[in-house]
């Protein structure tokens, strides 16, 4: 019990905190989490980023320096209060996991700030934020999502492997999903998943494919 009880203690700190050492814990947990939005904000690649999402994310920094006060010393309000938010959830699910990554930053930032280790919270916003950064800025890991390429062929120019060399060449991954007949059967459509190779533009597998298909419809969506 007194393993978990120091676990819950501020190390090095005698007595209870002050209400201005709070306050300087969720100040300093506010601004550095304005610095880890701020970071968000400017590697999102996405069409839109939520607003309410990097409210939350500096919200629960906040509350959070707030929460590792009440906990101090304290490990019995630490378990209860753990319970309380197991039962919280969010309205819509975090699918993206970089956002995942930044939520449990900003509550990282708020627990160290809590427990009023500002330098530790200041260097963990500022390193982490350089790593963020630097991901986004080098780009990397960047890879091609999957697509689906559909492609019309004249019935008389059909066969298996029309397309095979050009798909071999552009693309990292190819498989053949749906055939189907349109327009009373004169036009074969044909239905792959693909996975552009990194260097490969879109219109250059496009235009390639056109020279096989007499020019008909090709069409290339993202999953």
């Amino acid at each position: 019990m007194q393993q978990i009880n120091n676990l819950f203690s501020f190390n090095g700190l005698e007595g209870q905190p002050t209400i201005l050492m709070s306050i300087a814990a969720m100040a300093l947990a506010a601004v550095l989490s304005l610095i880890i939005t701020k970071v968000y904000i400017s590697t999102f690649t996405g069409e839109r980023y939520s607003q309410a999402f990097v409210h939350t994310i500096i919200m629960m920094s906040v509350v959070v320096s707030v929460v590792m006060n009440v906990v101090s010393g304290n490990a019995g309000v630490a378990f209860g209060l753990f319970a309380v938010f197991s039962l919280i959830r969010f309205r819509s699910a975090v699918t993206n996991a970089k956002d995942i990554a930044y939520i449990f930053f900003g509550l990282c930032v708020g627990m160290t700030a809590g427990l009023f280790q500002f330098e530790l919270a200041i260097v963990l916003t500022v390193f982490a934020s350089l790593i963020f950064y630097l991901l986004f800025k080098f780009d990397y890991g960047k890879g091609k999502d999957t697509q689906i390429l559909k492609v019309t062929v004249p019935e008389n120019l059909n066969h298996e492997d029309l397309f095979e060399d050009i798909l071999r060449e552009l693309t990292d991954f190819h498989q053949l999903r749906q055939v189907e007949t349109t327009n009373l059967g004169t036009m074969i459509l044909y239905t792959f998943a693909i996975r552009s190779k990194v260097n490969t533009k879109d219109q250059v597998l496009l235009d390639a494919i056109r020279e096989r298909n007499a020019n008909l419809k090709v069409s290339l969506s993202y999953l």
